[in-house]
């Protein structure tokens, strides 16, 4: 997944309303992480690709003049460690982001011979749901610590995502499974093993995120050229329109994609994604699948 869903969190009423253009950046976890003790924002989260089927583990910290960061699981036990050498020591950490490898959750037809496949309750086994502890240390040896939790707590994956081209409106809406991860079934056999703790089609999404993003190769800058959103998860009409002046700014026969993500109390996030959108067309884009 390319999509990382730290970001600003502008919330929006309603389909149709003013919306913000902003660059898709990693930048803050929604929720403190024991300020008092030197931890600004931490959060540990699930996050499902529903379209292509795959599966991640995500944390960010983040403090002040940081010389090593370290995350324990549940069981207390170390799981993560950063620590600054010769220039960083010099200058020192403040925010600190990771993302495990993101395995296939299903057998795809395309897996090469050597791609590892990790069903979600595979998954869920390995990732232990709790508290999980953030420590750093500060450049004069002074320890900082925070606490977040980790939940089971996976919305479903957002559903009937759609482009007009002729009104530049996005909508989607709500879903029922987790995509190729686990369809409606599955999930509902996973809540009554007690694996999970509520349905996905039953967990509450707090936000929307949606991202229209052209689908170049890496390093093309256009690919930085990114509309990106978020809409309060109660919103009626599961719609956003994309500016206008911002399709007009990408050249002639952009091929784009789509993501929408739910995204849930807990960060835990499921995006869907809607690709070979042919933006300004004229001579036609011409492009593949992702």
């Amino acid at each position: 997944m390319k999509q990382k869903h730290f970001m600003s969190n502008t919330l929006v009423g309603a389909a149709g309303a003013m919306v913000v253009l902003a660059i898709t950046t990693v930048a803050t976890a929604t929720e403190p992480c024991n300020d008092e003790d030197g931890l600004g924002e931490c959060k540990a989260l699930i996050e499902i690709n529903a379209t292509d089927g795959d599966i991640g583990f995500h944390f960010l910290m983040d403090g002040d003049d940081l010389i090593k960061s370290q995350v324990n699981n549940p069981d207390g036990q170390k799981i993560f460690e950063a620590i600054a050498k010769k220039e960083f020591r010099e200058q020192f950490m403040t925010e600190t982001f990771v993302e495990s490898a993101e395995p296939l959750c299903w057998d795809s037809p395309d897996a090469e011979e050597d791609d590892e496949i990790v069903t979600l309750e595979e998954f869920l086994e390995l990732w232990t749901p709790g508290t999980y502890e953030f420590v750093g240390r500060g450049k004069e040896g002074e320890m900082v610590s925070g606490e977040t939790e980790l939940t089971y707590l996976i919305p479903a994956a957002p559903a009937n995502v759609a482009f007009n081209i002729g009104t530049n409106v996005i909508s989607w809406a709500a879903g029922i499974d987790l995509g190729k991860c686990a369809d409606f079934g599955e999930l509902t056999a996973l809540v009554e093993s007690d694996v999970l703790p509520l349905h996905p089609s039953a967990v509450t999404v707090d936000a929307w995120e949606v991202v229209f993003e052209p689908d170049v190769d890496d390093g093309d800058p256009l690919g930085q050229l990114k509309f990106t959103i978020r809409v309060a998860g109660d919103i009626g009409t599961k719609a956003v329109t994309v500016p206008p002046e911002y399709l007009a700014d990408l050249p002639d026969d952009t091929l784009a994609k789509i993501e929408v993500g739910a995204i849930g109390g807990e960060d835990n996030a499921t995006f869907t994604e809607l690709f070979d959108i042919c933006v300004n067309e004229v001579e036609g884009c011409g492009g593949d699948d992702d």
